[in-house]
């Protein structure tokens, strides 16, 4: 039986970054070894401080990912001080040249570029002033290993912006894939409930002997489906954008409360009463459709399953960290129990309110006002006046669960 094969994962974040540094000094180190060893010619106070140069250079790599730039600017200097003062060649050039490296990887090329020539500028200068260890060939040699890493930070760069930029090109295609199939076959098939729907009302309008309770049914579906292809061109347009353009149709939310409260009111013949306590704010766009759709849920739960319900009342109030939700009806009866059940089949057709898959019924609504680090309640009132569904979803997203 062959031994499974671990695949070799390499440090991220601030490990990598720890890694770096701590790789880069030990290197560094084992090269500059030879001020201990040996012959003197040195003052041990001037080794110290060369040592401590080559420790500030190598711990200022862990923070090169998250600033370039300043990191090269510290470490040249400090290099450039090693080099003038210490006796010993160590390569503390390395560190030098991983600084560059990254300032150009992070896409920062005129500042590698500056750096760079600081570099053969400042190299050039303590020649030209009689530094006998660099000579005109080694210069040449440094201006050609500085402009070897440039160019390799820039092709990292480049590489990592081609693969970030196919990676959103891929994710365009699939939304527009996405896109297409909501169109072709949910909204197909929506579009034909709502003209059949309609056709069927208007039927049996002409007829003889109407069904008052068909009628408002076959409308209820109408409406619904109505707004459940306005709702999906929303979605669409958003799935179509392929740049930041806000989508031309507003998104479900609290300014669309309104427009709800009087659906709900033109076709379930309910009185929809809404109460604002607090001082109103703005809120997470997460939160806002959270809040919409459970004002939708509850809605829609009273006009299926309230027994004799005329009113509701929606009460949102607006607290110093959470808002707190209420929809409470006046139906009676044990319609109100049946809708308190979190499983499928609680109303005709095994379609409950209760039905968690895909959102909807209250474990939808609960798993809502979950996902924010809320919490949310529904059952009888007291006293059996009706139902009530409460929630307490705050506004930060800082609580949030996964």
């Amino acid at each position: 039986m062959p031994l499974p094969v671990r695949q070799l994962r390499l440090p991220q974040g601030r490990a990598a970054d720890t890694a770096l540094a701590a790789g880069t000094g030990t290197l560094v180190a084992l090269g500059t070894v030879q001020a201990f060893v040996g012959e003197r010619k040195e003052s041990w106070t001037t080794t110290a401080v060369g040592w401590a140069l080559i420790v500030l250079a190598s711990g200022a790599l862990y923070f090169a990912r998250r600033h370039p730039v300043a990191v090269a600017g510290f470490v040249i200097p400090l290099v450039g001080v090693y080099y003038v003062s210490s006796a010993y060649d160590g390569p503390v050039f390395l560190v030098l040249v991983i600084a560059l490296y990254g300032v150009a990887a992070a896409g920062r090329l005129r500042a590698a570029a500056a750096l760079g020539a600081l570099v053969v500028a400042g190299t050039t200068a303590g020649t030209l002033s009689g530094n006998d260890d660099v000579n005109g060939v080694a210069l040449f040699m440094l201006t050609g290993w500085i402009v070897a890493v440039l160019a390799l930070g820039a092709m990292w760069h480049g590489r990592r912006a081609h693969v970030e930029g196919e990676a959103r090109r891929r994710a365009t295609e699939e939304r527009l894939r996405i896109a297409r199939e909501l169109h072709d076959v949910i909204g197909h098939n929506i579009s034909l409930i709502n003209v059949q729907s309609g056709a069927a009302l208007h039927r049996l309008k002409k007829s003889d002997a109407p069904d008052p309770a068909a009628a408002d049914a076959l409308a209820t579906i109408k409406e619904t489906s109505r707004e459940t292809l306005r709702e999906l061109r929303t979605t669409l347009g958003v799935l179509r954008q392929v740049d930041d353009e806000a989508p031309t149709a507003p998104a479900p939310g609290l300014a669309r409360l309104g427009e709800l409260t009087e659906r709900a009111a033109d076709t379930a013949g309910l009185r929809v009463q809404t109460l604002v306590e607090g001082a109103e704010r703005s809120l997470p766009a997460e939160l806002d459709l959270i809040v919409y759709r459970v004002v939708q849920e509850s809605l829609t739960n009273v006009a299926r399953h309230a027994r004799g319900a005329t009113s509701v009342t929606v009460r949102l109030d607006y607290g110093e960290r959470e808002l707190r939700l209420a929809v409470e009806d006046d139906g009676r009866g044990a319609a109100a129990d049946v809708r308190t059940g979190d499983g499928a089949g609680s109303g005709p057709g095994g379609t409950g309110t209760g039905a968690v898959g895909g959102g909807t019924g209250i474990g939808g609504m609960r798993e809502r006002a979950r996902a924010v680090g809320g919490e949310l309640a529904a059952g009888p009132r007291p006293g059996g006046g009706g139902f009530a569904v409460t929630a307490r979803l705050p506004y930060g997203t800082e609580h949030a669960q996964a």
